[in-house]
């Protein structure tokens, strides 16, 4: 009888290995990093996380471009004699001047609106999908009959683009607060108090808790449309009101400064100080009685004749105070939609 041999070395001679004696195999390895439901979160997040890390880089990378140029045009101007008022009627320093108003400009009239409406564009494109396309596919009736749990699946899935969108947000409001403390309210050339319309939504915490909000508000709608592209739709509109109807009680988020002084003729009434948000005047006629702003167009000579005038506004230093206030308000609600949509989540059929 022949017998057929393989080539190469023999095996020794000796017990069996632990493992083949038992018939298992040897343990596998443990991976590395997320695993498990976090992993498929960011897994299914990559692209717009990539996205956001892009946009952040370049956003900051012009924010911080803006900043040095200003300052260097500064510093030359400074050194010419061309950062008084009176100076600019030269034709060297209206050229310098000039080139620190563009780049104000490109600030003020271009990345301010645009951090405005980023709230709006997370709700839209981050939030309205997330659970959106969920309900599309059907995988949400197929989490519920997991093990993971309806709970830690929904909190996995909100955490992933939370946490983007709170790291995202927070650089850019700390660019943008920085440069236009140092370079816009504090520059030359513009005047651009901190309660404008395009200024306020890009200060402080306004970004970071609008972007929150927007995102949560977001998620609602998706559950509720159940079909992405309304989804989208509808929560852009969605954070769009809101942020409205919030415009329209912010006043109202902290005391207001009642003043009255002598009325002005040549300003037309109350002077409000530097910065202020002036929020409500009129005049006070010779009798005691008052008038509000709206009521001198129709009784103007009485307002002319008025000995003094009041107002009603908030200083600059409000802006931190009602900031909190208002950043707190949208903490709990997005607390709330969360909530809700959790609770929805969870019933039977949803």
């Amino acid at each position: 009888m022949s017998t057929s041999t393989l080539p190469g070395p023999a095996t020794p001679s000796g017990p069996a290995a632990p493992s083949a004696a038992n018939g298992a195999a040897a343990p596998a390895r443990r991976r590395r990093g997320p695993s498990g439901a976090l992993w498929l979160v960011l897994h299914q997040n990559r692209p717009a996380i990539r996205s956001v890390a892009i946009l952040l880089v370049l956003v900051s990378a012009l924010l911080v471009a803006v900043h040095v140029l200003i300052q260097d045009r500064i510093g030359a101007m400074q050194q010419t004699s061309c950062d008084t008022p009176g100076s600019w009627e030269g034709i060297d320093c209206q050229v310098q001047f000039g080139r620190v108003e563009l780049l104000t400009r490109l600030f003020t009239d271009i990345v301010q609106p645009a951090v405005t409406v980023v709230p709006v564009l997370i709700g839209m494109f981050l939030g309205g999908p997330l659970l959106a396309q969920e309900y599309e596919r059907g995988t949400v009736r197929l989490v519920l009959t997991q093990s993971v749990g309806p709970r830690r699946w929904l909190l996995t899935r909100l955490a992933v683009p939370g946490a983007t969108v709170l790291v995202a947000t927070a650089v850019l409001a700390a660019l943008t607060s920085w440069v236009w403390w140092s370079d816009i309210y504090h520059g030359p050339v513009a005047f651009d108090p901190p309660f404008q319309g395009f200024t306020y939504p890009v200060l402080g915490l306004a970004p970071v808790a609008w972007s929150l909000f927007g995102l949560a508000l977001g998620v609602l709608v998706g559950q509720l449309l159940r079909r992405t592209v309304a989804a989208v739709l509808v929560s852009g509109v969605a954070v769009a009101v809101a942020q409205a109807v919030v415009v329209a009680w912010r006043p109202f988020f902290w005391p207001l400064v009642e003043e009255e002084q002598p009325y002005n003729r040549m300003m037309g009434g109350f002077v409000k100080p530097a910065g202020a948000w002036l929020v409500e005047n009129g005049v006070v006629r010779a009798d005691g009685t008052r008038l509000m702003r709206d009521q001198c167009f129709e009784a103007s000579s009485a307002c002319d004749q008025a000995p003094t005038s009041w107002g009603q506004y908030h200083p600059a230093s409000h802006l931190v105070p009602i900031q909190l206030v208002e950043a707190g308000l949208l903490l709990v609600l997005t607390a709330l939609v969360v909530a809700v949509v959790l609770r929805r989540l969870t019933r039977a059929g949803v």
